[in-house]
């Protein structure tokens, strides 16, 4: 797997892929020393923080930490960077954590909370059993405690670190808003309420709509699927039976149909078996759109927007450029992490449990 950094002259100006600058794990040595590129990335973001504008919302853009933990955000980078080295999944994982946290309570960190003797979790909820890569906030959260005790939430480290995630992806930047504090409550049984695969476009509009959240917002969220893989289990439907009047799904692709047929078979014995939800899945990019435009959206949810006029044109839009899509998802991860802001909840001392 190829991380790609994206160096960004300003917020409203995007580079083209050539001048990505790539990072590749076996010949680390070669392209940089390690300490040159944190101190270079670092210093990106500290100049990049202080040309966005401030939420409305009840978080602060800048210097929240700066007096409490002022190497917050680069030590935060350190553990997600350490793990993407070793595992090219966590990229995936993390940003896929930050969404599901986000929309259940929202974002709270109630995601990482274990399930105890009397309470079922939210990670242990159907749609979340296969959310991975907690040990990456924890590894965060367990440096951060020993730099600056009880200061820095489970929360902002999940946002954080789902913002350097998309970065080290080749994808934009923009400003986390900072000061969320930790939930108290996580339940299994919430994440019903989790948009599914197999949603229709009217679902989605609902589902992000009681968040807050636009239609925009709807189709340059889901451009996350960019980075990442699914089993069988979620878009088996579209494959066989599809309805009354097709076995397959018609407005798949005939030709990814096949191929999806094949390796998901029936019975399927293989539990590891999937697809890929993008071609150039390590790779943050618009090729995601430019897929569903030509019928290639492995979830029912992705395709229908395209199909779907109210989603249509914006799809369009950002499969023919990618600075619009950059732009448009910086500007609905902010909105995301600014759902269900707790103002009374605490800093957890260890992510997995509250205080």
């Amino acid at each position: 797997m190829i991380l790609y950094i994206k160096f960004i002259s300003a917020p409203s100006k995007y580079l083209n892929p050539s001048s990505y600058l790539p990072f590749v794990p076996e010949k680390m040595a070669v392209f940089a020393p390690k300490t040159i590129f944190f101190f270079f990335l670092h210093a990106l973001l500290l100049l990049l923080s202080t040309r966005f504008s401030r939420s409305k919302a009840a978080l602060s853009a800048d210097q929240y930490y700066d007096q409490t933990c002022p190497q917050a955000e680069k030590i935060i980078l350190q553990a997600v960077y350490n793990a993407s080295m070793h595992d090219p999944k966590v990229p995936a994982r993390i940003l896929r954590m930050f969404f599901h946290d986000c929309f259940i309570r929202g974002c709270d960190a109630s995601l990482l909370l274990d399930s105890t003797a009397g309470n079922q979790a939210e990670k242990d909820g159907p749609p979340n059993i296969s959310v991975r890569s907690f040990y990456v906030i924890d590894d965060a959260k367990a440096n951060l405690e020993a730099a600056c005790p009880h200061a820095v939430s489970c929360a902002d480290i999940v946002g954080i670190a789902a913002r350097d995630v998309v970065i080290m992806s080749g994808g934009p930047f923009w400003n986390v808003l900072k000061g969320r504090k930790d939930g108290r409550v996580s339940r299994a049984n919430e994440t019903i309420n989790l948009p599914a695969p197999t949603f229709n476009v009217s679902q989605l509009i609902q589902s992000f709509a009681k968040r807050g959240l636009g239609v925009t917002d709807l189709v340059a969220l889901s451009g996350g699927h960019t980075l990442g893989f699914s089993h069988c289990s979620s878009f088996e439907s579209r494959l066989r039976n599809f309805s009354s009047v097709h076995d397959v799904d018609p407005t798949m692709n005939k030709e990814l149909a096949q191929k999806l047929r094949t390796k998901c078979s029936k019975p399927n014995r293989d539990s590891t078996a999937g697809e890929l939800l993008d071609s150039t899945s390590s790779t943050f990019d618009n090729n995601y759109y430019k897929q569903l435009v030509a019928g290639k959206g492995v979830f029912g949810s992705d395709q229908a927007l395209f199909s779907d006029y109210r989603t249509r044109w914006i799809v369009e839009s950002f499969a023919k450029d990618q600075s619009v899509f950059f732009k448009e998802f910086a500007a609905s991860m902010v909105n995301l992490g600014n759902v269900g802001v707790i103002e009374d909840g605490e800093v957890r001392l260890n992510c997995r449990v509250v205080n």
